[in-house]
Order: structure tokens, then C-alpha cells, then sequence
């Protein structure tokens, strides 16, 4: 029995793998996904403290007191109460911020931001800094603001001058 070279079925999977994988034919390396800025939020701190020398490192909690939050779908206020809770051992700190935004128009949404401060040194021996962060978000399903329980994000943290507080721009993994 012959065997044609180009099967049907073979020819649909390999031109289906084509499209969907989105290699570069230069270096083989995957395009990375697109991000597209979903808001800026503005967080107001309170004054933090620390318990030294846990068995996990120091552990550091600071007072989310409020702020502002615009993007191009949302905005609103960020509601007091809430906190960042953070763990240092060897210039490295986890941080876990938890706390609620409240939108202008009234619906109330839950965040849960984790991230990552690194300080370390490059190969020259140059000190480097790392800060990022994955903020998750509960919104009522049934709202407009639906779409943030769906997507993945991902959070610059910055700090201004002009800010008593820490400035966090996010994107929307699309």
C-alpha cells in the first residue's frame, strides 16, 4: 500500500501549528504576549512596622490608607483598611498587598496584589533592583467590571516625588 506524502489530516494539524504557535522564523523564540494598561492606582500608606527575626526573616506590614485608581474602563477610590504585608530574608522580600477599590459609580472590587523586591548585583558587579507584581482582582461577576476576574495582569510599581505614597501602573495580560 502506497502512502501519500501530504495526508489531509497531517497537512490541517501542521498549517494549525503554524498559525497558532507565533514562532519568530529568525531565532525560534515565541512572540510574547501583548499587555495593554488597564488602570494607575495611587495608594496612600500609613505608617509601617516590622517584627524582627521570624523564623521565615522580617516581616514588615504597612497600612493601605486610601488613593485615588483611573485606567480606561475604571476608576475610583481605593478604600482604607487594607495593607501590604511583606517578608525580607537576604535582599529578597515577598509582599502580599490585600484591600478593596471601590469604583466611582459605586461597585466595590477585592485585590490581591504579589510581587517580588530583589536587590542583587549584575555581572559587573552593578547593584540591581527588582520590583513586580501580579495584582488578581474579585469584581461582581454580573458588573461591568466583569472582565478583570478573567485576565491575568501584571503591576510596575513606582515611586513620585510628587506622591506621599507608591504609584502602581497596570497592565492586562491580553
Amino acid at each position: 500500500m502506497k502512502r501519500r506524502l501530504f495526508q489531509p489530516s497531517f497537512f490541517f494539524f501542521a498549517l494549525l501549528a503554524a498559525f497558532t504557535l507565533n514562532v519568530s522564523a529568525q531565532n525560534n523564540v515565541p512572540e510574547a504576549p501583548e499587555l495593554e494598561f488597564a488602570m494607575q492606582l495611587k495608594v496612600t500608606l500609613g505608617e509601617a512596622y516590622g517584627i524582627d527575626n521570624t523564623q521565615h526573616g522580617r516581616r514588615t506590614i504597612i497600612p493601605i490608607t486610601g488613593g485615588t485608581f483611573e485606567g480606561p474602563q475604571l476608576r475610583g477610590t481605593i478604600v482604607n483598611g487594607g495593607a501590604d504585608y511583606q517578608l525580607n530574608a537576604e535582599g529578597r522580600t515577598e509582599l502580599e498587598a490585600i484591600y478593596c477599590i471601590k469604583t466611582d459609580d459605586g461597585i466595590y472590587i477585592h485585590v490581591r496584589n504579589r510581587g517580588i523586591i530583589a536587590n542583587g548585583k549584575d555581572a559587573d558587579g552593578r547593584p540591581t533592583f527588582y520590583f513586580r507584581a501580579a495584582p488578581q482582582f474579585e469584581a461582581p461577576a454580573d458588573s461591568k467590571y466583569g472582565w478583570l476576574n478573567n485576565s491575568l495582569f501584571l503591576c510596575a510599581p513606582t515611586f513620585s516625588t510628587g506622591f506621599q505614597g507608591i504609584v502602581l501602573n497596570v497592565w492586562r495580560v491580553k
